[in-house]
């Protein structure tokens, strides 16, 4: 049997690859979501190819996804993408066509209809607990990181441990600077500048380490789970088959799948724009917060029919085996590996790894207390609050092959960055 990659065979992704290729370097390539798509699937397809063939990186440093990722970014770094098609590949994954987005929204629908009804509401329970382990966790290593290289107690958690843990770019490192800002007077610019770039090197570490956690918990399988749950008693809770598993469906069952996972997607939204923000503007609440809500109340009263739950798991794991090089190739693009290069000091390095080592450990043994699996604590409730936001929640799920998470991991964006915008603007005014 040949071997086939993503489904085709040598010969004809070769040819595939030459033509996109060319088309775009003759600037012919539609700047369409059709050309964006193609360029992207060739990118990432043959960077995961080779990133999973490279001993110990295949392992042990995040494999196919790291590469389409880091390989993406050293290609715009080189300008051997053409500009034109770097604003094309960053317009597909973000803003205007947000790629990202729907990819975000197919997982959270399927990830949480396809949970056990009381599995769900239990490990949800003792999710913030978790988050808030790795917050901990994270401070402590970081000031003691912070001691050795000089850095005042104060400064490693407004610099270094605030941005890193704050839930990305746009619902942390961007909403700090502006409360830097209004409390201290300073320039929002000159927080963010730094703030960005410690997040970029300590993303990179966290998706190191979802690699690395993944082998740990191949190596040692009581310290993690099915890579779904979270619950350490979960084949206590569900006693039962879950009908979703083995009805039948058809090919029209996934339209309404999509349309249904869309729907409360624009439910959050509008919730979160309409409602909330007009009671407690003050303390906003992302549209993937209250979208997770309402999936998990749909879940939970068992509304949603079991042909519609097994479709909506069906088109998760497509996204998540197949467009997930569309969502690395695109956040390689927006990486500057200049800005990067320059935040790389011996000590930003360090008490970046020490921050990511506390998230891990802190969500790690709290998330034990409360009855989760260890690892996959680790994974969703420390790395993924340790990130980039939503891309980076990605990146750290796929290196360590928990997709089935994501629901998880967009509390810790979510929820968990709220929770650290709102001790922000108590630390900033008491240490600054």
């Amino acid at each position: 049997m040949k071997k086939k990659y993503f489904g085709l065979e040598l010969p004809m992704l070769l040819i595939i690859s030459v033509i996109i290729i060319f088309a775009t370097q003759m600037g012919i390539l539609s700047q369409d979501l059709a050309g964006g798509f193609a360029l992207m699937l060739v990118i990432g397809i043959i960077f995961y190819e080779i990133g999973e063939r490279i001993p110990i990186w295949n392992k042990y440093i995040g494999g196919g996804i790291l590469m389409a990722f880091l390989g993406t970014a050293v290609l715009v770094y080189f300008n051997l993408i053409p500009e034109d098609y770097v604003a094309l590949i960053d317009s597909v994954n973000s803003k205007p066509m947000n790629f990202l987005n729907l990819f975000i929204i197919m997982l959270i629908t399927g990830s949480i209809l396809g949970l056990n009804r009381d599995l769900m509401l239990k490990s949800f329970a003792g999710y913030l607990p978790t988050i808030l382990g790795g917050v901990i966790g994270a401070a402590i290593l970081g000031i003691l990181g912070g001691l050795i290289f000089g850095v005042s107690p104060a400064n490693t958690v407004l610099k270094y441990v605030l941005p890193i843990m704050g839930g990305g770019n746009g619902a942390g490192a961007v909403p700090l600077s502006q409360i830097y800002e209004r409390v201290t007077g300073d320039a929002a610019s000159n927080y963010y500048g730094f703030a960005i770039s410690i997040l970029t090197i300590a993303n990179i570490f966290a998706i190191i380490a979802g690699a690395i956690l993944n082998n740990i918990g191949n190596s040692k399988p009581n310290l993690t789970g099915d890579k779904s749950t979270l619950l350490r008693d979960a084949s206590e809770i569900i006693s039962d088959e879950d009908e979703a598993d083995t009805v039948k469906i058809s090919i029209i069952d996934y339209c309404g799948a999509i349309l249904l996972a869309l729907t409360f997607y624009q439910l959050g939204k509008i919730f979160s724009d309409l409602v909330w923000d007009k009671i407690v503007p003050s303390v906003p609440i992302h549209t993937f917060a209250w979208m997770i809500l309402f999936v998990a109340i749909a879940n939970g009263t068992g509304i949603i029919p079991a042909s519609l739950r097994r479709a909506a798991k069906d088109v998760q794991k497509f996204f998540t085996k197949n467009m997930i090089l569309v969502i690395m190739v695109g956040v390689g693009a927006d990486t500057s590996l200049a800005e990067l290069f320059a935040a790389i000091t011996l000590g930003n390095v360090v008490m970046a790894l020490l921050i990511v080592v506390g998230a891990i450990f802190g969500s790690a043994i709290i998330g034990r207390m409360v009855g989760f699996y260890p690892i996959d604590a680790a994974v969703t409730a420390g790395l993924c609050m340790a990130n980039r936001g939503g891309s980076g929640d990605l990146a750290v799920l796929g290196a360590a092959d928990r997709m089935g998470l994501i629901s998880y991991a967009q509390l810790s964006s979510r929820l968990g960055g709220g929770i650290i915008l709102v001790i922000g603007s108590i630390l900033f005014g008491l240490l600054m």
